[in-house]
């Protein structure tokens, strides 16, 4: 007898059904799997046979083939078990109901029957959805990832005697809900808050314009003026997650194995650190299985490079593209697979290596040659794909010890939600979501600028001596400055300012 049941394989973040068929036939007892499984997939065999037997079912001596279709599809992984005891359970009688095709089924068997947890159910539940499938039948330990779609019943379970008895009409598992709103609303407050930071007032007003506009952002000053402690708080002060934005971040942290167990979605903007050591595949992705980097993992939120010169060139070189498109494709001989990387990249860096150079109190003992050498880690095509450059200077006495109440990350955030509120409104319907993606025909329709304004920028342009990536950058963060005063028309104080951030341009080495 043949049966054929659906599960699903992970292709990036996103899902691709997986029929799981099962032919039992007379001849030598053998089991095989067929489909380009990886070694989870091949050794699945022991552990169905396992589950089965130890559920208290015999476990049918025969010929026994399951086919993974598509058969082209590389297949990873032990999501497949579940499914592939429910197709042996089938051909074999056990279970009655025949017509499975409603139903996906997802988990990894212990020897035991029970049911483990799996990597990435948020992606496959949601392509079940996609292609109309109502139930799906997923770990116990996975059901508040799984329930976050309404219109997939998601059957949580413990054993495979569960599902059985579910099948067979004998006990039917209920649909698992869960409530999404009240998760938003309880989202905890973040720890780190700006009224925690003294003074450096300009260092804020430039973090803000980068929080409106998701701008890349490099601060550059000596050691101790509040760069790290700045950069770890901008999180707070970034607009209010949409649902779509946190399954999509929910999505890339499942697949990687960082969600935690019982959790539904990620509802607190991403903020990744990673050290100067990381290599150029953990920074953008890849490896043996070809898992998201951290510029993936900082989707929607912040990656922050600390010490930004000390990193390897070639990591952060490899950074160039994802900043410029969004997003990361990982081209391998077996194919391609692509990972979102719509991210805010944050970085820190020391103007010399001693961190004085910047500074006019004579502490720096760096020779020109040496702050040439320290700076020159960073190319200008990423210098370039940088919007907003910070020259930081350190926080005097005074300003470190007053009783002035500074303004709290909530505060500012209610400014950065109505600055993103006019760009939502201004390119609906056109598949960006902030200034930083405004492409070259959309920069000639939104930047325009008059005549004194263009001779600004003219002297500056000449004056700097600027590439056209800058002055398309330039005309960006003057758009996002411009939204944050609700004003259609860019000023001539708006291009000032975004000239102002561009503090690597104008370093002298």
């Amino acid at each position: 007898m043949v049966s054929k049941v659906k599960s699903c394989a992970l292709l990036g973040i996103d899902g691709c059904i997986v029929d799981v068929e099962t032919d039992i036939s007379n001849g030598i007892p053998s089991f095989d799997v067929v489909g380009l499984g990886d070694m989870a997939v091949r050794e699945s065999r022991e552990r169905v046979r396992a589950a089965i037997k130890n559920s208290g079912i015999d476990f049918p001596v025969r010929r026994i083939t399951i086919n993974l279709a598509p058969a082209s599809l590389r297949k990873g992984g032990a999501m497949y078990d579940v499914s592939i005891a429910i197709g042996i359970l089938v051909a074999s009688g056990i279970i009655k109901n025949t017509d499975l095709t409603s139903y996906m089924f997802l988990g990894e068997l212990s020897l035991d029957g029970s049911i483990k947890p799996v990597d990435g159910i948020i992606s496959m539940v949601c392509c079940a959805a996609a292609n109309d499938i109502k139930n799906v039948i997923v770990p116990e330990s996975n059901s508040d990832e799984a329930a976050v779609f309404k219109s997939v019943n998601i059957l949580p379970v413990k054993n495979l005697d569960d599902i059985i008895k579910h099948l067979n009409g004998d006990k039917i598992i209920p649909s698992y809900l869960i409530d999404v709103d009240s998760i938003f609303m309880h989202n905890t407050k973040d720890s780190l808050d700006f009224s925690d930071v003294k003074g450096q007032a300009s260092l804020k007003r430039a973090m803000e314009v980068a929080a409106c506009g998701s701008h890349n952002m490099l601060m550059i000053g000596s050691p101790g003026s509040g760069k790290t402690m700045l950069a770890k708080r901008l999180p707070s002060i970034l607009p209010d997650m949409t649902f779509d934005e946190a399954v999509q971040i929910t999505k890339i942290h499942s697949i990687s194995g960082l969600l935690p167990r019982n959790a539904s979605l990620v509802t607190h903007r991403p903020f990744r650190n990673p050290h100067h050591t990381i290599s150029a595949v953990s920074l953008v992705g890849g490896g043996k299985q070809c898992k998201p980097g951290e510029v993936s993992l900082a989707h929607y939120g912040v990656l922050f490079l600390d010490e930004f010169p000390e990193f390897e060139k070639d990591a952060i070189e490899v950074l160039r593209q994802p900043l410029e498109d969004g997003e990361i494709t990982i081209s391998r001989v077996n194919g391609s697979i692509t990972y979102p990387a719509r991210t805010t990249l944050i970085c820190a860096a020391n103007p010399c290596k001693c961190g004085y150079y910047l500074e006019q109190s004579n502490k720096c003992s760096c020779t020109p040659k040496m702050v040439q050498q320290y700076l020159g880690k960073l190319s200008q095509p990423l210098l370039d794909r940088i919007d907003i450059h910070a020259e930081i200077h350190p926080v005097r006495y005074d300003e470190l010890n007053n009783e002035v109440k500074e303004e709290t990350s909530a505060v500012i955030r209610e400014r950065v939600n109505r600055a993103r509120r006019i760009q939502n409104d201004r390119y609906k319907g056109q598949g960006i979501y902030s200034n930083s993606e405004l492409t070259p025909a959309l920069i000639r329709k939104y930047c325009e600028l008059d005549r004194s304004t263009t001779s600004l920028l003219k002297m500056a342009f000449e004056r700097l001596g600027l590439s056209a990536r800058t002055y398309d950058r330039i005309l960006k963060v003057a758009r996002t400055i411009a939204d944050m005063d609700a004003s259609e028309k860019i000023n001539s104080e708006h291009i000032a300012e975004a000239i102002q951030y561009r503090s690597m341009d104008r370093i002298k080495l």
